[in-house]
């Protein structure tokens, strides 16, 4: 038993970082943690992490490093900084944020030129399968950093994937988002549509979801109140997948589109929508309840 466990540090306790560490905490890990908020590292303090005064000092001795930071250039900023100077030769890094692809190559490069292996393993799932350990990770680094990582990230999901070399983690997560930010304007579209027309939104649902136009923001994450399984949709768009962060993924898939000459006409539109719903003041909402911002919810 205790072979398995590893001195991990752990950078960037917020509300996805807090659970995570938690969950390797649990596993028996010896996890050294850090957060520029004093009540973070008292709440990862209580879940059995120890709290410590700085990124390097939580680096320092670990056989790997996780991060979960707000963008690129935290990651950037942080590897630099505090990780290069200060981790075990050979140490695994393990970026969980979200963050552009260019970024997410050039720190493994860097992080490959001072003897260290570095993954990109952003995450599906959000805020609830972060505390309740079901995260999915999409992974990207070599085959070796790949075998080390998932061992890592298990503990922390039901799902580690490898989607390719350095980069092509983050390549997944934004390309998986974009369809997510689309599909569901789409899905809101289509119950709105189906409304104006006198076609009841259970009914609607009941066919749809068994037909062509079937879709995950449809069946599993329904932006009707009443309709589906239980969402967002049914505590008011509380909670869930906030628009400021489906706004960033879309923003991060339209920068990649632009770097690539990539059409993806629909994907820019999304971000136009929600980037029109978040400054009316609803960036905290669900990311389902831009179906308000179309016209007015159906009721089941």
């Amino acid at each position: 038993m205790e072979s398995n466990m590893a001195r991990i540090g752990f950078i960037g306790l917020g509300n996805m970082g807090g659970g995570m560490a938690a969950n390797l905490a649990k596993a028996g890990h010896d996890v050294r943690a850090f957060d520029l908020s004093a009540d973070a590292l008292a709440k990862a303090k209580s879940a059995g992490c120890l709290p410590m005064e700085s990124a390097a000092a939580a680096a320092e001795g670990a056989e790997a490093i996780v991060t979960m930071l707000p963008a690129g250039a935290h990651v950037e900023a942080t590897y630099e900084d505090a990780l290069f100077g200060t981790a075990t030769p050979g140490a695994l890094l393990i970026d969980c944020s979200t963050i552009d692809v260019a970024t997410a190559k050039r720190v493994a490069e860097a992080a490959a030129a001072k003897g260290l292996v570095a993954v990109d393993a952003p995450v599906s799932g959000g805020i609830a399968a972060a505390n309740a350990g079901t995260l999915t990770f999409m992974v990207g680094g070599s085959d070796e950093a790949y075998a080390r990582a998932a061992t890592i990230l298990g503990e922390m999901g039901k799902a580690v994937i490898r989607a390719g070399a350095n980069g092509a983690g983050q390549a997944a997560k934004i390309c998986n988002n974009m369809l997510l930010g689309a599909s569901m304007v789409a899905t809101c579209e289509a119950f709105l549509l189906a409304d104006k027309l006198g076609l009841e939104a259970q009914r609607f649902y009941d066919i749809a979801s068994v037909s062509s136009g079937q879709s995950w923001s449809m069946t599993s994450y329904c932006p009707v109140p009443g309709v589906g399984p239980d969402t967002p949709a049914d505590r008011d768009y509380q909670g869930g997948f906030a628009v400021a962060l489906m706004l960033k993924d879309l923003k991060l898939a339209a920068q990649a589109a632009a770097e690539t000459g990539a059409q993806t006409p629909m994907g820019a539109r999304a971000a136009e929508l929600y980037q029109a719903f978040a400054d009316a003041g609803q960036a905290g909402l669900d990311f389902s309840g831009i179906i308000k911002m179309l016209g007015d919810t159906p009721s089941a």
